[in-house]
């Protein structure tokens, strides 16, 4: 056995001392312990120690003490405590923000009186393009309550607001508004500008069509690829991803996203399609860079030697 001491870093919590675990028994086991005598969420509680320049490094709770670089010859550790505040389900988190599109696609094409133009019928590419949207979202919903396994259980309940902004604003408001906008032939430049969308003929929105699904269901692949590297009681647990995608790059599901928007750009032609893509693509980018980094860091020479792309099979 080891003697642990707690020390608190939030006024919510309190000191604890305890003897009745060792090197070898896991953090989650304190993080319990500590949930159960001050009655608070495991979830809520980052649980941390001092390196050698005192920095404050979080420990890892699906891995050992011994795991997380203790010597297995300590006799006593000091430990601190931050109480993160309110915690909301990551999974819960996906649902709302996917939400936001499914919700406000619908109020801008079905209530064409929004813009004061009264009733006016839609083209055909508005058609295509409210009807892949909607797909896609409700693709992401299914993949969040079916496939998607997180890292983390929680986060700040807080940050709920600023992770939907892209989803409710970026690819809800900013698409819906401009795209299902009423013709413009008859209007001022601005406004042929700002409400601009195709309008092809049946045979090309469906070839768009046909390739947005590609890139969509090479997405949805690559998602059940990634869960299938992970099982339910060990969600922490990294592996080299292989198969379909992964033989080109890091991240192909980023990569087939991407496209996807790309195909639906083109079909819609709009700016706003072009300012999502962008930003979306940008945001991806970053992650794609930094998973990359994981797995090199993580495995070494194993994953060098495969000579993935980050992002862009045979490009970047």
């Amino acid at each position: 056995m080891v003697s642990i001491e707690i020390v608190p870093r939030s006024k919510s919590l309190k000191a604890l001392s305890t003897d009745e675990l060792d090197v070898d028994s896991s953090v989650e086991q304190l993080l319990k312990l500590i949930s159960k005598t001050q009655n608070v969420s495991k979830d809520r509680i980052r649980l941390t120690m001092k390196d050698a320049t005192g920095k404050q490094v979080p420990l890892d709770a699906s891995k050992t003490f011994a795991a997380n670089g203790i010597s297995k010859s300590t006799k006593s550790i000091t430990l601190y405590t931050k109480d993160l505040g309110p915690q909301i389900a990551w999974r819960t988190v996906f649902i709302i923000e996917y939400f936001g599109p499914l919700l406000i696609h619908p109020l801008f094409y079905l209530f064409s009186s929004i813009y004061g133009q009264g009733s006016f019928t839609h083209t055909h590419t508005q058609f295509v393009a409210y009807v892949l949207v909607l797909l896609h979202f409700l693709k992401r919903e299914f993949e969040t309550v079916f496939v998607h396994k997180f890292s983390n259980a929680t986060m700040p309940v807080f940050n709920i607001f600023k992770n939907s902004s892209h989803y409710w604003i970026l690819s809800g408001f900013n698409l819906s508004f401009f795209i299902y906008g009423p013709p413009t032939d008859n209007s001022s430049f601005s406004s042929k500008f700002l409400f601009y969308v195709n309008d092809f003929p049946a045979y090309v929105n469906y070839t768009l069509a046909g390739l947005w699904l590609f890139a969509e269901l090479s997405n949805f692949t690559t998602h059940l690829n990634l869960a299938s590297l992970r099982s339910s009681s060990n969600t922490k647990n990294y592996v080299i991803p292989y198969g379909y995608g992964f033989d080109w790059v890091s991240c192909p599901n980023y990569f087939f996203e991407s496209l996807s928007w790309l195909f639906y750009a083109l079909l819609v032609g709009n700016w706003s399609s072009w300012v999502f893509l962008v930003v979306a693509t940008g945001q991806m980018w970053l992650w794609a860079v930094k998973k990359h980094k994981r797995y090199l860091k993580t495995f070494g020479d194993d994953y060098k030697k495969l000579k993935r792309k980050i992002y862009v099979p045979f490009l970047a």
